[in-house]
């Protein structure tokens, strides 16, 4: 018998939750795309937050809702404060996403990736090219990302069909839809609920934005729109989160 899989209605609901609470998302963040993230967070409802100080990553992090650690753009600095974040998530029970960005580039990122997919993060989120040199996760949710978005941990796989080929076009999507997850995950412990239904909120804000786009430029501003104005009945009419039979 099949698990039980998110639902549309399940997806509304955590998008009012976010709303109404306003959590804290801390990012440690490919820094090409923080300030796109960082609008989308807060059009969803969600409080950022990019600092990647040493000295100060500790207050940050304690005081977040979760965590989101994205490989975009590193360097040594940067992999001793996120080293950082993760214990000091850990140790405070904080929910931590981590995107392996291009870590099918180059041997000592996904070493690093690698090292932090062993550190029990909520979820491992990247393309197919990522997920197939990272291997195997214990514990943690797989998001394969591409034209459909799988999902999969211990008991469930599912997909969701919902997204636009614009966001290929615009540089952050992924990014600003893992902060988004992170959000997601600051409200409700199931992580594979939290995942399908932010990526099911970004994929259906993505389609309706592209109704009013020209083009990638117009597409990011109506995206951000569409986040911020996105209904129940937006989501009931347009999600589509299905089991994944493969």
């Amino acid at each position: 018998m099949k698990a039980n899989i998110p639902t549309a209605e399940q997806a509304a609901q955590l998008l009012s939750r976010v709303r109404e609470h306003r959590p804290r998302v801390h990012c440690l963040m490919n820094t090409v795309v923080q300030k796109f993230t960082a609008d989308g967070i807060t059009a969803i409802g969600g409080i950022p937050s990019m600092t990647s100080s040493e000295e100060e990553i500790e207050s940050f992090v304690v005081k977040t809702h979760a965590l989101t650690i994205n490989l975009g753009t590193l360097d040594a600095a940067r992999r001793k404060v996120i080293r950082m974040a993760v214990e000091i998530a850990n140790r405070h029970g904080k929910p931590w996403i981590i995107d392996p960005v291009h870590c099918d580039y180059s041997p000592s990122r996904l070493d690093f990736a690698r090292e932090l997919s062993g550190q029990s993060p909520s979820i491992v989120r990247g393309n197919a090219a990522e997920m197939a040199v990272i291997g195997d996760i214990d514990g943690a949710l797989r998001i394969q990302t591409g034209a459909v978005d799988r999902l999969s941990d211990a008991d469930r796989k599912i997909r969701i069909v919902n997204g636009h080929t614009l966001m290929a076009k615009v540089t952050g999507t992924g990014c600003l839809s893992g902060g988004v997850i992170a959000a997601f995950m600051a409200v409700e412990e199931d992580v594979m609920l939290a995942a399908a239904s932010a990526l099911t909120i970004t994929g259906v804000s993505a389609q309706m934005a592209a109704r009013h786009a020209n083009g990638p430029g117009s597409f990011e501003v109506a995206f951000l729109d569409a986040l911020f104005n996105l209904t129940r009945e937006d989501i009931l009419s347009h999600a589509r989160i299905e089991h994944d039979e493969d």
